[in-house]
């Protein structure tokens, strides 16, 4: 078990890079497997989360080689094994095989997934969808077990543009008879990165980024695909963030602006100054943060994944904030952790109401899940004297190398291993 130690104070300058997007390059994983052919793929964020996902890979007898930021894939050999929980539960993204297993395979025994409990993911959306397209399932002993002799192409509607269903539901019809109907899909980036990684492989997919997709099935894909991962827009946010809450001046290099809309509009609405490049963008901040109300919407509204680091930058803003979360019920961990450290919050069911003040206080306080974890990074970079976070097992989960890129900028962060000391 490790743990950060973030000792406040320091104004974040420089220039920073934004790795690969988690939440394209573990769809794209999944989607790999559909193809009897090879994948290289580049801009690839070491986390985690994309290790546990290459392990589920592997078991499934894909061959899977990283090499610095650049992946390469053989799914050749794949086989419908069936995947054990000890795997599944490690991340939620392990959801993902499906939609290519029962495209390529017409059967498929998985484990529910796992990943940070932030609240209720069912994966009803997702089974509602394969029923519509021919798929025989049933749900037992925490398994899903589904088998699709006949998969075909229909018009479906989703009750909520639920990513993941979305991508699964893609993957589905990639190899499916005729042609699958997306309505009320979601828009994210990463569900762009998809298509076009799937198109590259000769899928005929089109209308990401819009609330409808069509994907019309094709016999077989290709048998070689080169592909880069979209920026991570939560990443970049993330820094974005940093450099607002401790008054700094950073450029942040290799994103896409317009996937930082939603944010960039917030923190100039809290009096920060967000100059746009072509792919880049500076963040500069002179003086206290103004409180600023938001509520977290699917894409292009405010993120979810944001939400918890935007609350810790309001926790010293000037004013008072309300937040309200939209998608996850239980997103709200970090608000206990925060309180440690001198925030007056007070949460209402799923709103949130902040009052600014002058300085938080280091203290003792734990990760809870991957994006609280940054937000408690965020604040123990303006708080006074030491902040001590454990379980940055979370933050590995979606940041390559977060407490190294954040002392290239000036803050004071270390990484300490527990089990060196024996506690």
């Amino acid at each position: 078990m490790e743990k950060f130690i973030v000792m406040g104070g320091n104004r974040l300058t420089g220039e920073i890079a934004v790795n690969g997007a988690k939440n394209a390059i573990l769809p794209i994983m999944a989607a790999s497997l559909i193809t009897k052919g090879k994948s290289t793929l580049f801009n690839v964020p070491i986390i985690q989360d994309v290790l546990v996902m290459q392990k589920v890979m592997e078991y499934l007898g894909a061959k899977v080689v990283l090499d610095g930021n650049m992946m390469y894939i053989d799914s050749e050999d794949v086989k419908p094994r069936d995947i054990h929980e000890s795997l599944m539960r490690q991340l939620r993204a392990s959801n993902l095989v499906i939609g290519s297993l029962i495209t390529r395979f017409r059967k498929i025994k998985v484990a529910f997934p796992g990943g940070c409990n932030i609240g209720s993911r069912p994966m009803d959306l997702h089974i509602k969808g394969l029923l519509a397209m021919g798929a025989k399932i049933t749900e037992r002993y925490g398994y899903i077990e589904a088998e699709a002799t006949n998969l075909h192409g229909c018009d479906i509607l989703l009750d909520f543009p639920s990513v993941g269903a979305t991508e699964n539901l893609m993957m589905a019809g990639v190899l499916a008879e005729g042609t699958t109907i997306i309505r009320n899909a979601a828009r994210e980036p990463e569900i762009i990165d998809l298509q076009n990684y799937l198109n590259a492989l000769g899928a005929k997919v089109r209308g990401a980024g819009l609330d409808t997709i069509k994907v019309e099935g094709v016999k077989e894909l290709g048998t070689s695909v080169e592909h880069t991962i979209i920026p991570d827009r939560i990443e970049a946010g993330t820094h974005m963030i940093a450099a607002a809450i401790t008054g700094g001046d950073v450029l942040i290099d290799k994103v896409i602006t317009d996937h930082l809309e939603p944010i960039s509009a917030k923190l100039m609405e809290a009096g920060v100054e967000v100059i746009k490049y072509d792919d880049s963008i500076r963040v500069k901040a002179s003086n206290r943060v103004k409180a600023v109300d938001f509520k977290t919407l699917p894409f292009p509204g405010f993120p979810t994944d944001m939400q918890p680091q935007m609350m810790a930058m309001m926790t010293v803003a000037d004013g008072t904030s309300i937040v309200s979360e939209s998608i996850f019920e239980n997103r709200f961990k970090h608000i206990d952790e925060l309180r440690r450290m001198g925030a007056n919050i007070k949460l209402e069911g799923r709103v949130a109401i902040i009052k600014g003040v002058p300085s938080l206080s280091g203290a003792f306080v734990e990760a809870t899940d991957l994006r609280a974890g940054a937000a408690l990074v965020l604040a123990g970079l303006v708080a006074e004297d030491a902040t001590v976070i454990e379980k940055v097992e979370y933050i590995d989960r979606g940041y390559e190398r977060l407490e190294s890129k954040y002392s290239s900028l000036g803050a004071r962060i270390i990484r300490v291993n527990n089990s060196r000391n024996g506690s």
